[in-house]
């Protein structure tokens, strides 16, 4: 018969005694005695159960000298770093409007000849295609008879004011041959606006002059993003012939959501990644940070200027990184030395200790706060303050947490 039969067996008893021997009217002689047989019982039963403490858990680890050395675990002062805040983000790689060109036609004509292909750099002026059509011809006609006819009303015009001048010619005939003058002016410099448009020299039209073949010419240097004719099409007013995009000027577009604007400053480094560059990260600074909240998600846009001309990087890929908001005198650990148990990040405090000679090292479990994170250093807010000039574990975190587990689970059998 074990212990707490035995306890059983004795209850059973003292009740049998009680309510045989105690008379019936004695009704507070009988409560007392059951009360205190009551308090017997839940003890005995929480003896029984297992509700009493088993001991305090184990949370510190002992290691040898040797075991320490075979771990490989640093132990220094915990350090004090200036660590950079970062925001994380992600966007693509873009381009202003002024650094992209669409290159149309003005007058409706057949294209002739193509003389670039996509991907094909170019430069302000090159000559990208030729049009033609009797409509271009007939344009520089029309300008060649208005520019005779404006010379002529210029010389009536001068005529008429020095007559009008010796009070020879009346009013009316100077302002007359004035408002001739001046009309035709006009509609030659509206041809001729036409003429630099399809990048005809008025000049030499003047001279009788006239191109078969009008050449189209590319308004920026950059890359042909398109060609969007065939030779012999022919194509409207204002179609479009061309994209062309200037790629020196391309910068990343990241986006900031609402939390993080207020960290977000010009000027700051930006360090990402695009996936056309495997294994390599860029900088970038940021030229200008948006004042428009984009809706979903709400997040403004942050433009930095990408420091190394890759020849890989192409308007609308993805890019993710981080801005590098600030730099701060904290305390810090390595990444290594911090272990995350139940929610919660915790540190190790160490502590070597001789006895018989040899030295034992004991590491102890600190909670901490982690705040800021740079090049694999995160900052530490000790929960508890530690003691002055305290030790800690620089590594192996997760092999201390795992000595300290089997420390308890040995405890425990």
């Amino acid at each position: 018969m074990n212990k707490n039969n035995q306890h059983l067996t004795e209850l059973i008893l003292i009740l049998f005694f009680l309510s045989s021997c105690n008379k019936p009217t004695d009704n507070n002689a009988l409560d007392v005695n059951r009360n205190q047989v009551s308090q017997k019982e839940r003890a005995y039963a929480q003896e029984a159960d297992g509700e009493h403490d088993g001991g305090e858990e184990i949370r510190e680890i002992h290691l040898s000298t040797s075991k320490f050395a075979n771990l490989g675990i640093k132990v220094d002062a915990l350090p004090v770093r200036s660590l950079s805040g970062n925001v994380k983000v992600n966007g693509k790689l873009a381009l202003f409007p002024q650094h992209r060109a669409t290159v149309t036609a003005i007058l409706g004509a057949n294209v002739t000849a193509i003389n670039v292909i996509e991907s094909e750099r170019v430069k302000k002026g090159q000559l990208l295609a030729y049009l033609s059509h009797p409509n271009l011809t007939n344009l520089q006609a029309a300008y060649i008879r208005a520019y005779s006819q404006m010379q002529f009303l210029e010389k009536e015009y001068k005529r008429e004011k020095k007559l009008y001048d010796e009070g020879v010619s009346s009013g009316k005939s100077y302002q007359q041959a004035y408002t001739n003058f001046l009309a035709k002016k006009g509609e030659v410099a509206g041809f001729e606006a036409q003429l630099i448009q399809l990048n005809i020299d008025a000049r030499k039209t003047r001279t009788g002059i006239m191109l078969q073949n009008v050449p189209v010419v590319s308004p920026i240097d950059g890359y042909i993003e398109k060609v969007l004719v065939q030779t012999g099409q022919f194509v409207d007013p204002n179609a479009t012939l061309f994209m062309i995009m200037n790629l020196d000027h391309i910068h990343a577009d990241f986006m900031v959501f609402e939390k993080d604007v207020s960290e977000v400053k010009e000027g700051q480094r930006v360090t990402f990644r695009v996936e056309s560059i495997p294994g390599k990260t860029l900088s970038a600074q940021i030229f200008a940070v948006g004042k428009n909240f984009e809706q979903a998600p709400r997040a403004v846009h942050v433009h930095a200027k990408i420091e190394q001309k890759e020849d890989l990087l192409i308007p609308g890929m993805y890019t993710y990184g981080e801005i590098h908001t600030g730099s701060s005198l904290v305390n810090a650990l390595p990444e290594d030395a911090i272990v995350m148990e139940e929610g919660k990040s915790y540190i190790y405090m160490a502590q070597a200790q001789q006895e018989d000679g040899k030295t034992e090292w004991t590491f102890k479990p600190v909670e901490v706060i982690t705040g800021i994170s740079d090049d694999g250093w995160v900052e530490i807010k000790p929960v508890e303050s530690l003691p002055e000039n305290v030790q800690v574990a620089w590594n192996n975190a997760y092999y201390l947490i795992a000595e300290m587990k089997k420390g308890e689970t040995s405890h425990e059998h």
